[in-house]
């Protein structure tokens, strides 16, 4: 071999083993690589980006695979599709990004790599490489708004977020048709604050006009709802977590959907090698694991029995839930 050759082999000889140090992922099959996620915003926001990275973090334990993950990476697409990037060029077994506004950049990853697979929390968009795994969170809100409606004695019920995302949108806007399909006479005072601060005291306006009880999206817990609500009789509606086990004495009930379920699930697939791209996996009802309506220890067995009726015509498809809110918005003072 002549010197040039040699020098040619040897330098790639030595690109590749730098290669397999650095993603150290070559010698290992596919399902047994690592697991990667981005999350767009903070990883422990208080709502389903923490429950789905609890998910994550019960994937080496259950799985015996290690995790990675990048969060704060923000929804500016370039940013976004750089952050899939990175994860997807070290080749996981599997890249889940988390939300529904990362669709299109998380297809536009799995169509530049078309051997890895994606998976994409709460999205729509798929390729052959690329499956979303949907909570139904809209499913436990609806249920959430028919509690509300049976428990109020007021006849006035709220709702409080600060972030008006297409999550805390549709979770809005089926808690208000869980209210009025249960009670067609009861008020809905519903509005997004915009900011954190604005929270206590849209709050206290909602008590000051009667409510009693009111839907508080996990922002607006973080921000205080509950410290402003109690003092004035207002019972809280929590989402994402079970927030009646937590406090009680603040929330009568909780829409819960856990991203974590969702992970997991796609773990799985990985991990029994039975992922399929191009495909939504849903996880409503029918899975109280993932989605379920929980409600304090003081709530009556009536209105338990009466949600529990109304969920299984949820499961059975016999309720419309809207996409949309098209009521009024509430603004205080």
């Amino acid at each position: 071999m002549k010197r040039r050759e040699l020098l040619a082999a040897a330098a790639g000889a030595t690109a590749l083993a730098g290669c397999a140090r650095l993603e150290g992922l070559f010698t290992v099959p596919p399902e047994r690589r690592p697991i990667a996620a981005v999350f767009p915003g903070a990883a422990e926001d208080g709502g389903f980006a923490e429950s789905a990275l609890r998910g994550l973090e019960r994937i080496p334990a259950t799985f015996g695979v290690e995790i990675r993950h990048l969060e704060r990476v923000g929804l500016e697409r370039e940013r976004l599709l750089a952050a899939v990037r990175e994860l997807a060029a070290a080749k996981p077994a599997l890249v889940i990004v988390v939300g529904a506004e990362t669709s299109e950049a998380t297809q536009r990853a799995a169509w530049e790599f078309p051997e890895q697979r994606f998976a994409v929390l709460q999205g729509t968009l798929l390729r052959p490489n690329l499956a979303a795994y949907v909570v139904e969170q809209p499913q436990s809100a609806w249920l959430a708004g028919a509690a509300a409606a049976l428990l109020t004695r007021s006849g006035t019920v709220g709702h409080v977020g600060v972030a008006r995302d297409a999550y805390s949108a549709a979770a809005r806007a089926a808690f208000a048709a869980g209210v009025q399909a249960t009670d067609p006479k009861a008020r809905l005072l519903t509005g997004f604050t915009g900011t954190p601060e604005r929270v206590p005291a849209f709050v206290a306006a909602l008590a000051d006009q009667g409510a009693d009880i009111a839907f508080a999206m996990p922002d607006a817990v973080r921000a205080g709802a509950a410290d402003v609500a109690r003092p004035r009789g207002l019972r809280l509606v929590g989402a994402v977590a079970d927030w009646t086990a937590r406090a009680p004495e603040s929330f009568v009930a909780a829409a819960i959907a856990d991203g974590g379920h969702a992970v997991l699930a796609a773990a799985r697939d990985i991990h029994d090698n039975v992922f399929v791209g191009d495909l939504v996996r849903r996880f409503g009802l029918r899975v109280p694991a993932a989605v379920r309506l929980a409600l304090a220890p003081d709530v009556p067995e009536t209105v338990r029995a009466r949600t529990d009726e109304l969920g299984a015509q949820l499961v059975a498809g016999r309720i419309p839930i809207p996409e949309r809110y098209a009521g009024p918005e509430f603004t205080p003072g």
